[in-house]
């Protein structure tokens, strides 16, 4: 009989672990899905107030075809999550189901073994009495143990009734579960289908914007010449800057210039500096957006045009579009190191981190000064918005030294 109880404990602990719903694992896994769901909705919701800003100017622009396309990916992207909902709810409903069967198959058992039980303890007191079975001993040593027998059977009659009980718990537990996962996925598939007919209406609403642009041909390409030489302009900016930092951490580590032809093309640190430096390197895809919040308009390298297939632009940093006041902020501690007005790119900020350097470009106000140390997330200056096309776009390089970084590797997911 001890073996019973102990074997009773053991099936009562195994119940309780088969009552969970879904492995720890799958639960993550919907947590997980969700919460990117709930991230991509939002990224929605501001590119469609972003794209109604745009429309504003009440003529097509290239900005409002990028914002289309930033939608269809997005939408595209909500389509593969709630697929991916719906996939883990069909396992799960199966997992349920399963789980389900072995419990009604279980009780069943159990019930049958309680009966029978029940019947033999009947039995027992008709022919008789615990009393007189006990006082029928031959010895007292043998009316101890019939006691403990039937302290023993009692308790595994109770464990018995409560592993019934706990089963029947499961089982109720599970089937609501399982009516709520029916419902989720019947609402999933709802959303899925809207989705996919706004994603029909995003890509004709492209198409009729990409032939309005077509027909602008000289403006585009006007617009492109502007932009290229903005990034020239930028550029020379920067690599000025970057150069006379170098020769100035040379001047300071005491080389001169017939030493020209060991100075090293990078800074020279102070201690400082090279802490500075190793801390920056060491948020390599941690650093928080240079922008609290706006959609990237335009990624790092050579792009082919969206209008104009036979022409590729490129990019050396990132473009983020955001809405109207918003601010550009540090990505980094680190210390003001220039400023710049740029007549065809607004003003810039470069502040540098040890051998590291981060630019903020097309800010219209600048709430910083050259020298000054700041921190992450400060506030840097206020994006410029373009007054013909409502367009709020903030411009952003990461430097290492002389070699321009991919931002997108630097920035946080």
């Amino acid at each position: 009989m001890k073996h019973c109880a102990f074997y009773m404990r053991l099936l009562v602990i195994a119940f309780l672990i088969i009552g969970k719903t879904i492995p720890a694992l799958a639960q993550d896994e919907k947590e997980k899905l969700q919460k990117d769901k709930e991230s991509i909705e939002k990224e929605i919701a501001l590119t469609n107030k972003l794209l109604e800003d745009t429309r504003k100017s009440r003529k097509a622009s290239l900005n409002e075809l990028v914002l289309i396309n930033k939608k269809i990916q997005q939408r595209q992207r909500l389509i593969d999550n709630i697929e991916a909902e719906v996939y883990y709810l069909n396992n799960a409903i199966i997992y349920n189901q399963k789980r389900i069967s072995e419990l009604e198959k279980k009780l069943e058992k159990l019930r049958s073994e309680y009966a029978r039980m029940i019947q033999a303890a009947q039995k027992n007191q008709d022919n008789m009495t615990r009393l007189m079975y006990i006082f029928a001993s031959e010895s007292f040593n043998q009316a101890i143990k019939r006691m403990q027998y039937f302290r023993q059977y009692g308790h595994y009659r109770r464990e018995q009734s409560l592993l019934i009980e706990n089963t029947q718990d499961s089982i109720k537990q599970k089937n609501n579960e399982l009516r709520q996962m029916r419902q989720r996925k019947i609402s999933l598939k709802a959303q899925q289908e809207s989705e996919k007919q706004s994603m029909v209406e995003a890509k004709q609403e492209k198409n009729k914007t990409v032939q309005q642009l077509s027909q602008k041909e000289k403006e585009l390409l006007a617009e492109i010449r502007r932009k290229e030489k903005a990034a020239k302009e930028l550029q020379q900016a920067i690599e000025k800057v970057i150069a006379e930092e170098i020769a100035r951490s040379a001047e300071a580590a005491g080389e001169t210039e017939s030493d020209a032809p060991t100075i090293k093309r990078t800074f020279e640190l102070t201690p400082d500096q090279v802490e500075l430096s190793d801390n920056f390197a060491a948020n390599r895809g941690k650093l928080p957006w240079p922008a609290a919040q706006g959609i990237v308009s335009s990624t790092f390298g050579e792009h082919p045009h969206a209008v104009l297939k036979y022409i590729k632009t490129n990019n050396n940093g990132i473009d983020i579009i955001t809405p109207a006041g918003e601010k550009a902020r540090a990505v980094f501690d680190g210390k003001v190191t220039n400023i710049i007005n740029i007549p065809n790119a607004k003003k810039a900020v470069i502040i540098r981190h040890g051998e590291y350097l981060s630019v903020y470009s097309n800010l219209s106000q600048i709430e910083i000064r050259v020298g000054q140390e700041i921190s992450t997330n400060s506030p840097v200056g206020t994006i410029y918005t373009d007054q013909e096309t409502n367009k709020t776009e903030l411009h952003f390089e990461i430097w290492k030294g002389k070699n321009l970084q991919n931002p997108s590797y630097w920035l946080a997911n």
